[in-house]
């Protein structure tokens, strides 16, 4: 029992430095007509101001495929992603194929993973990502509304505005690269399969990285 309680203390101050998620915003309380998404369900309309001061509601892009991908770039986990160009090659992948790719920072003001729109603009030029938009979600309105908990969370919304997808990048919830070889690229395959009209294999999975910082 003694080693037990302290493999859990292990892991629980293991989870925390890494920037794990482990449990909800203190402060903020649901409303009690909140619906959590689900795979098969609409997807929550939303709308968001990107970067560039334009403005996206998630009906708009009705008719297409449409990838959101919770980001913070200051996030170990992110980095594992981008500095390796897998998020990079996921999104032109398939921006080339008329999907819609929404990377969405719910990072309020003064946390990390916040910068002014011109900073932002600038490390998607630096990191070499090709979203269709950076939405600043700062008030973090649309990252509630979706339970997006981690840094990446993702989802994937079909053409009728269904969720097909929602969780984690990839199967291996580590910030080494070193896991990237061998990983089950879950938004990959739940696209390519949704894509040619066959069922998702693995329509939800459990998201890994640095709590968003609401």
């Amino acid at each position: 029992m003694k080693r037990m309680l302290t493999s859990l203390l292990t892991l629980t101050i293991t989870l925390v430095a890494g920037g794990c998620f482990l449990e909800e915003d203190a402060e903020y309380v649901r409303p009690a007509s909140y619906v959590a998404p689900a795979v098969g369900k609409a997807a929550p309309e939303f709308k968001a101001v990107d970067t560039n001061g334009k403005t996206h509601a998630l009906s708009q892009y009705r008719g297409k495929w449409v990838v959101l991908e919770w980001l913070n770039h200051q996030c170990p986990y992110v980095r594992k992603h981008y500095d390796n160009n897998v998020m990079q090659a996921l999104q032109k992948k398939y921006t080339d194929k008329g999907v819609v790719w929404l990377s969405i920072v719910s990072s309020a003001p003064g946390n990390q993973g916040h910068f002014p729109n011109d900073k932002a603009n600038e490390l998607t030029k630096e990191k070499g990502a090709s979203p269709s938009a950076v939405l600043i979600d700062e008030a973090g309105t649309v990252g509630r509304l979706y339970d997006a908990r981690t840094t990446p969370h993702m989802f994937v919304v079909n053409p009728q505005g269904s969720l097909v997808y929602m969780g984690g990048i990839d199967d291996k919830p580590s910030a080494r690269a070193s896991d990237l070889k061998g990983a089950r690229p879950h938004v990959d395959m739940a696209l390519q399969e949704a894509m040619a009209g066959k069922p998702v294999s693995v329509p939800t999975s459990q998201p890994y990285g640095c709590n968003v910082k609401y």
